[in-house]
């Protein structure tokens, strides 16, 4: 079945003293478009995150947030950058003292200066974090494709009611292109007596016209082509395959087909049916815009 490029998933779990949150969205795009945010000391895990999202996903702009909060583990130790400390406390009483300005210096004024504290946290284990972060991001995206699953069973049953309305015409279309040409016969056997009795009316002539009239605006072959290009979007849409491509193309053709018939139509019957064909296939092309 075709699967929507829009979705949405979200899983967040505990794990090796972590809290971790995974959340993917995507949009539609030409292409697969991967953007990914995560904490500045886990930037190892981004083309490890798109190699995992890229395994499931052909197209779609994807982005994915990851949060990772650490609630135990390694030790973290704070230590003093004493020189840097000894300066600013000599800039500080300096001001002071040169214009007048209250002296209130704190710890408490200090400590939001991070500058003077240097963090130092044991490193963690790759592999460890990466297991835990991608069996959160397996999650998210198991809820993920199923919500592009979901959507794309809803956008692939309107688009195959779309191409059941399309070729439901398609009768109708070739009955009215048989009935032109007698239509046509009629003419031109009406316009002939109403010459003067004296001039002949060839029977086989009159026919011969009506066939060279039958052959430049025969469309069987092009209503054969159409009902084979519907036989094949069906086909496509259930297709487990991203099929969005492909179906860009095939609806190219479909237009040519039906712009095709337009052209050679020459009772408004047809007129009519091409124009409500192109305004499907129109519809179509607009949904099918949200397919992988």
């Amino acid at each position: 079945m075709a699967m929507s490029m829009t979705g949405y998933g979200r899983h967040t779990d505990s794990l090796g003293g972590r809290d971790i949150t995974v959340e993917i969205k995507a949009v539609n795009h030409r292409y697969f478009d991967f953007s990914c945010r995560v904490p500045r000391a886990y930037g190892f895990l981004e083309e490890r995150l798109k190699k995992l999202v890229g395994a499931s996903v052909s197209r779609g702009k994807v982005e994915v947030y990851v949060s990772v909060v650490q609630t135990a583990g390694p030790d973290v130790t704070v230590t003093l950058n004493e020189p840097m400390l000894r300066s600013y406390l000599e800039a500080l009483r300096k001001m002071a003292q040169d214009y007048g300005v209250r002296d209130d210096i704190s710890v408490s004024t200090l400590a939001r200066n991070a500058d003077l504290f240097s963090v130092r946290r044991e490193d963690e284990d790759a592999e460890a974090v990466w297991s835990d972060v991608s069996a959160v991001t397996e999650e998210a995206l198991r809820q993920f494709l199923q919500m592009r699953a979901e959507e794309g069973a809803r956008l692939t049953e309107d688009l195959l009611q779309r191409a059941d309305a399309i070729a439901a015409t398609l009768p109708a279309i070739e009955e009215a292109s048989t009935r032109s040409c007698e239509i046509y016969r009629q003419h031109l056997i009406e316009l002939l007596q109403g010459l003067p009795e004296q001039v002949e009316t060839d029977e086989g002539r009159i026919m011969t016209e009506v066939a060279f009239y039958a052959d430049k605006l025969n469309i069987t072959e092009e209503v054969v082509r159409l009902g084979s290009h519907l036989t094949e979007l069906r086909a496509m849409l259930r297709d487990n395959q991203p099929v969005g491509r492909r179906l860009d193309f095939l609806l190219q053709e479909m237009n040519r087909e039906i712009n095709t018939i337009g052209s050679k139509s020459q009772i408004k019957d047809i007129s009519m049916l091409v124009v409500q064909n192109k305004a499907e296939i129109e519809k179509i092309r607009e949904q099918v815009q949200n397919l992988e």
